[in-house]
């Protein structure tokens, strides 16, 4: 679904820049720009969904990297982690260069949780 006017920020910056900007370093910058960006939609989606996508990662990391410890099988299930890992990164790119042309790129369970929340809101 691409949007042709993305209208306004409350920060200045083009709407496409800032959904960019709200995956850059994961869960922190879409929670930063939650926070400050309280008018423009499209900002606010990208935002949500950077928190989702990258906090779910992030927390999926440290249970994992838990298990593996308690197990003692890190290094037999490294390579599944690193896959995971290159996945995320391709995701990362996926969704930035979808923001910045546009897009309201939804992801399937992520996407629906942020349409949900963001009703809500």
């Amino acid at each position: 679904m691409e949007n042709k006017d993305l209208g306004t920020t409350s920060t200045g910056i083009k709407p496409n820049a800032a959904g960019l900007l709200c995956y850059l370093f994961g869960w922190v910058t879409g929670l930063v720009f939650f926070l400050i960006e309280k008018d423009n939609k499209f900002v606010r989606f990208h935002a949500m969904q950077s928190m989702v996508v990258f906090g779910g990662l992030t927390v999926f990391s440290i249970v994992f990297s838990m298990i593996l410890s308690i197990l003692r099988v890190y290094y037999e299930l490294y390579f599944i982690f690193q896959l995971i890992w290159l996945a995320a990164l391709a995701l990362w790119i996926v969704l930035m260069v979808k923001a910045y042309q546009g897009e309201t790129f939804k992801l399937p369970v992520a996407g629906e949780i942020v349409d949900t929340a963001l009703k809500n809101i």
